[in-house]
């Protein structure tokens, strides 16, 4: 496919539009609902020769990403793609991913945990991995799941830091919309062939899984954090190249209609969608109210959300996930970027669209309403 074209996609399918157009050369993968789409749209390609990759199907997600670390190792390109209990199964070995330093770029759809046994969207299984060292992205809708997977595969490959691109159960994964698709060229003007210059390969003479001394595990995990600080800046011009080529531009952070706001919404994924419907209702009836999309979460652009907040009085944290005992994993990141700052803002955490629950735009401009009148809580509520 040459040429730029105009397809109605899901967002699954977006994924898989962009795992073709990146040309990786090995793709694990184990089907789970509600991923099951993307692997079955890429074995289709594989199938019609429009995708030249081995396709591996190990018998689990933990063997998925087993097989994806060595081929990363020995310089290959490789995508996978999971959900929900398939990114638990993989737990150990995404901080394996991580440490080897192996550039993978991995699609996860948000949907909620066991037990009880449920198929909605949550966020919880990715956010429950923020510590594992991957790179986290968060997709709105279908286009801007495909453009996060290119820019991913961009990113990784530069700093050497797996990525995660999370988009929600259903609202995203299973939801129609005209997706602009690149052209060939232009995708590979983008993201050249991976060529790391360290790899796993007899003629080089290099291994990896050796023990280390306690020095040395400790000078690797500075070089993983920084690579983290070097990803900030390299997902920023990834996108301002991805702008300057497609003429879409995504950013880190957006701020939607935040000038002279009394209150911002701080949302990530599909529920950014909702929120701006609310805040364009809210802001119709006079009322000063802002949304605040957070799109990268690993690294967390701290000094962009300080910059993006500083002067509001007041931020109203949407969480749709849940971390008992803690609350609202997205409310403590934000009180966090945003503790010890010269007048900060009231952070207000709410606990809304836990395990699915639908939060229409109605109910955000009530929970904004509330917000707006009362003293913020240390802990999530329950919205």
């Amino acid at each position: 496919m040459s040429e730029p074209q105009t397809l109605l996609l899901d967002g699954n399918h977006a994924v898989s539009w962009a795992a073709r157009l990146a040309r990786p050369q090995v793709v694990p993968v184990y089907p789970i609902t509600p991923q099951t789409p993307i692997l079955e749209l890429i074995t289709a390609f594989h199938a019609r020769g429009e995708m030249d990759a081995e396709i591996l199907t190990p018998e689990s997600e933990h063997s998925v990403l087993a097989a994806c670390v060595p081929a990363s190792l020995a310089g290959a390109r490789v995508f996978t793609a999971t959900a929900s209990q398939g990114l638990l199964l993989m737990h150990e070995v995404l901080h394996y991913a991580s440490g080897a330093r192996a550039p993978i770029v991995m699609a996860n759809v948000n949907r909620t945990v066991a037990s009880p046994w449920a198929f909605w969207p949550d966020q919880t299984d990715s956010l429950a991995q923020r510590d594992t060292g991957w790179i986290q992205y968060y997709s709105e809708s279908p286009q801007e799941s495909l453009d996060s997977v290119l820019q991913a595969f961009r990113v990784a490959e530069q700093v050497g830091l797996p990525a995660m691109v999370n988009h929600d159960a259903f609202y995203v994964s299973h939801a129609l919309e005209a997706v602009q698709v690149p052209g060939q060229a232009l995708v590979d003007g983008f993201l050249p062939p991976y060529a790391p210059a360290q790899r796993l390969s007899p003629e080089i003479g290099s291994s990896w899984g050796n023990v280390v001394s306690q020095d040395m595990y400790y000078r690797h995990r500075q070089a993983i954090e920084q690579a983290m600080q070097q990803a900030l800046v390299a997902a920023q011009e990834a996108d301002l190249e991805w702008a300057r080529l497609t003429g879409r531009s995504w950013g880190i952070l957006e701020r939607y209609r935040c000038e002279g706001a009394r209150l911002v919404v701080v949302a990530i994924g599909s529920l950014c969608g909702t929120a701006r419907e609310a805040v364009d209702a809210l802001r119709a009836e006079g009322v000063a109210v802002g949304l605040l999309k957070v799109r990268l979460l690993r690294p967390l652009p701290q000094a962009a959300l300080r910059a993006a907040l500083a002067g509001v009085p007041d931020v109203l944290v949407l969480d749709r996930n849940h971390s008992p005992g803690l609350g609202g994993i997205l409310n403590q990141e934000i009180r966090a970027a945003l503790y010890g700052m010269e007048r900060a803002p009231n952070v207000h955490g709410l606990l809304a669209g836990v395990g699915g629950v639908n939060v229409p735009p109605r109910r955000i401009c009530e929970l904004v309403r509330a917000a707006m009148g009362r003293a913020p809580a240390s802990e999530s509520t329950w919205g």
